[in-house]
């Protein structure tokens, strides 16, 4: 986990408020502008010349718990590959799908040129190299993998992001870790009864910030 470092944004959070159709105002910054991308659904593209090291936004939305989280999306789709959710920490995570901004539609690319970075509990979004105007904010989602991810989980989470290093998905690790066969012990152990499943799904996948 990045180490926590006081830093101030670089640009008044209530500047440059856009509506897109069927949606509230998006708090944005005066450097990107969403719009239509290529890669999936909206993205966030630069207006002004971006210098490396510049934090470009903040990652806003309702600060809830992990449980809170699961409770609200209960029912959620394992299909919908829509991933508004923000590991903070263990207890906490920002759903950007509530009150979020326009950082919730930067999207995922192997090729980054931006990172996320966790600060006295608050993610920002910061320029790893230069960007040029009208170029697409891209970083890299970490989405965790999960023992109870369904089997189409990399087709769900593929990435299309273009870039000649593609590692063909959002997920990290990018291949699926192989299952360890388990010993057996000679000793017999006493048979378990079946325990019922809740039938509770989790909320969708969370993006995490840089390892």
């Amino acid at each position: 986990m990045p180490t926590a470092t006081k830093r101030k944004p670089q640009y008044p959070a209530d500047q440059n408020d856009e509506v897109l159709p069927g949606g509230p105002k998006i708090v944005s910054s005066p450097l990107v502008k969403v719009r239509r991308s290529k890669v999936h659904g909206n993205g966030v593209f630069a207006v002004k010349p971006i210098k490396k090291g510049t934090r470009i936004i903040e990652y806003l939305g309702d600060r809830v718990s992990h449980k809170a989280a699961d409770k609200r999306y209960e029912g959620h789709d394992e299909n919908d590959n829509h991933t508004f959710l923000f590991i903070v920490d263990k207890r906490t995570l920002i759903d950007a799908g509530v009150r979020g901004n326009a950082a919730r539609f930067i999207n995922h690319k192997c090729e980054a040129n931006c990172e996320s970075e966790i600060e006295d509990q608050r993610v920002f979004i910061d320029a790893i190299r230069n960007i040029k105007p009208g170029e697409e904010l891209g970083y890299d989602y970490q989405i965790g993998r999960e023992k109870d991810d369904p089997p189409n989980v990399d087709e769900i989470f593929a990435c299309r992001c273009g870039a000649k290093t593609c590692r063909g998905t959002m997920l990290y690790p990018a291949k699926r870790p192989v299952a360890r066969k388990k010993k057996v012990s000679k000793k017999k152990s006493a048979k378990k009864k079946p325990t019922k499943k809740s039938g509770k799904t989790k909320a969708g996948k969370r993006k995490q910030a840089g390892r």
